[in-house]
């Protein structure tokens, strides 16, 4: 039976201001209020509220016959919580239909997968935390910034504990093969992949409302139709989006919601049902593995990573950015913390391409990427200095690594002593558990005991009782014949 799983990611970048070279040292705070609160409140009214209604509805309306995938990024849930609440709200109403699976992913939604694997972990750990603390449920499945992935990633997100993985079916790397089958990764199999049908994802998100395209107009019943044509044996259809692209890429007035809502009824007639990526994962084999030695993701027409990384001032402030990794992950500093997730977002190196993609790049307040490369060096510069502050540039990278293996060693060595502890937790639980039945078992004894020699002492008191009777009256017969002498 064919299923569709249905994914929607929620995304806010955090605007920069601009900044002068005049500023470093002196200005501290790097983020443009207005635009943030602008943006957000723009894409929450004509996108995630309508659009979360409708999954909503949907989800209700459909008796579980409807399912569907969200992942958000810290850095984007951090701008909803100040600015747009009412999404949040829907964000929990959709998790208690119990129709919604939410993923994971890193939390600045940047690049730190191609850079330095321990600020890889941190940033996806920090976002495993916030999602079980928002919605109460640990995520299993995890999706990259824009679906990067590699082997090396692949076994990095493996080791982190995640059944499944979300990645784009580029046909670079698939070739002759269909996306419509679950396989795993080449360097752990214990990690299964889910590949997105790019062609079918982006005539939703990207063609529905073109007026030129040879399918316009687009019905549900249509797209569905194309689904159920597909040979019998390729059963997962992963149709991945931006939620943004309900509302905003495709505007409300092409009636793209009411599409979205008749999507289940005619999937329900094509004998079609939906599912989430945890379910299809626990219920479907692996088919084959997928071999992606060199990163793709989900972004242009090569599904690659240089949209981020294609020229020389891209790669100048990545490899700027993360040199100061190491330091980063040493400090405590919240603001420093901060910052640093703000920084990683992989919008922030999209403004510096020069690539033509025939698709006009939406910069915000940059004129070219030459003035989006200036801004952020202004800022990354300041924000350098202050991490230099508190670990010194003079420490060499050898001393530097040596504190790293220290903290690293005595983390290591907190794990092992916290999983001692809870043996030996266990074993006096079990300990005193056993005390109690042997307690029991003693008092039940004693009790017991006392009881048989209270029954003795009454025998014995009743014998001697009885006794006494019979001499009492043997002496009583005696008198009497005495006295009848």
């Amino acid at each position: 039976m064919k299923t569709i799983c249905l994914y929607f990611e929620i995304h806010q970048i955090i605007h920069l201001k601009r900044y002068r070279c005049f500023d470093i040292g002196r200005d501290h705070y790097y983020y443009d209020d207005y635009e943030n609160e602008r943006s957000i409140n723009e894409i929450a009214e004509n996108s995630y509220i309508p659009a979360l209604n409708t999954l909503i509805e949907m989800a209700k309306n459909n008796n579980g016959n409807f399912k569907v995938a969200l992942s958000l990024s810290g850095v984007g849930l951090e701008q909803l919580e100040i600015h747009a609440p009412a999404v949040i709200e829907l964000l929990h109403q959709l998790n208690d239909t119990g129709c919604c699976e939410f993923l994971c992913e890193p939390y600045s939604h940047g690049l730190s997968s191609l850079a330095n694997e321990e600020c890889f972990r941190e940033d996806v750990e920090r976002m495993k935390v916030k999602i079980k603390q928002m919605f109460g449920k640990t995520p299993k499945v995890f999706r990259n910034s824009s679906l990067i992935y590699s082997n090396e990633i692949g076994g990095m997100v493996a080791d982190m504990g995640f059944k499944g993985m979300l990645t784009e079916g580029a046909k670079h790397v698939l070739g002759w093969k269909s996306p419509h089958y679950l396989y795993h990764c080449a360097n752990n199999p214990n990690l299964k992949l889910l590949l997105r049908d790019f062609k079918l994802s982006d005539d939703i998100s990207l063609r529905f409302s073109d007026s030129d395209w040879s399918e316009y107009p687009l019905f549900a019943d249509k797209y569905i139709g194309w689904i159920a044509d597909l040979p019998e044996e390729e059963q997962v259809i992963n149709i991945f989006m931006e939620l943004s692209s309900l509302g905003m890429a495709q505007p409300l007035s092409s009636n793209i919601l009411e599409f979205l809502k008749a999507l289940p009824q005619c999937a329900r007639d094509k004998g079609i049902i939906f599912s989430t990526p945890s379910e299809i994962i626990s219920k479907l084999k692996s088919v084959d593995q997928v071999d992606v030695p060199y990163p793709m993701s989900w972004v242009d027409e090569e599904r690659d990573i240089s949209c981020w990384l294609g020229n020389v001032m891209q790669r100048e402030a990545f490899d700027k950015l993360y040199s100061v990794a190491e330091r980063v992950h040493l400090c405590t500093d919240r603001r420093i913390k901060q910052d640093w997730s703000y920084m990683q977002a992989s919008n922030n190196f999209r403004f510096m391409t020069t690539k033509n993609t025939g698709i006009a790049v939406e910069r915000g307040i940059y004129d070219s990427p030459f003035d989006a490369f200036t801004n952020y060096m202004n800022i990354l510069g300041d924000f350098i200095s202050r991490v230099n502050s508190l670990y010194p540039v003079d420490m060499d990278n050898e001393e530097l690594n040596s504190l790293l293996t220290t903290i690293k060693n005595q983390g290591e060595e907190i794990v092992v002593l916290n999983k001692e502890v809870e043996k030996l937790q266990a074993k006096l639980a079990k300990a005193e558990a056993k005390d109690e039945k042997k307690s029991v078992k003693q008092t039940v004894a004693a009790k017991e005991s006392s009881k048989t020699t209270a029954k003795k002492a009454v025998e014995t008191a009743t014998k001697k009782a009885k006794s006494t009777t019979k001499t009492a009256s043997k002496t009583e017969k005696t008198t009497k014949k005495k006295s009848a002498k």
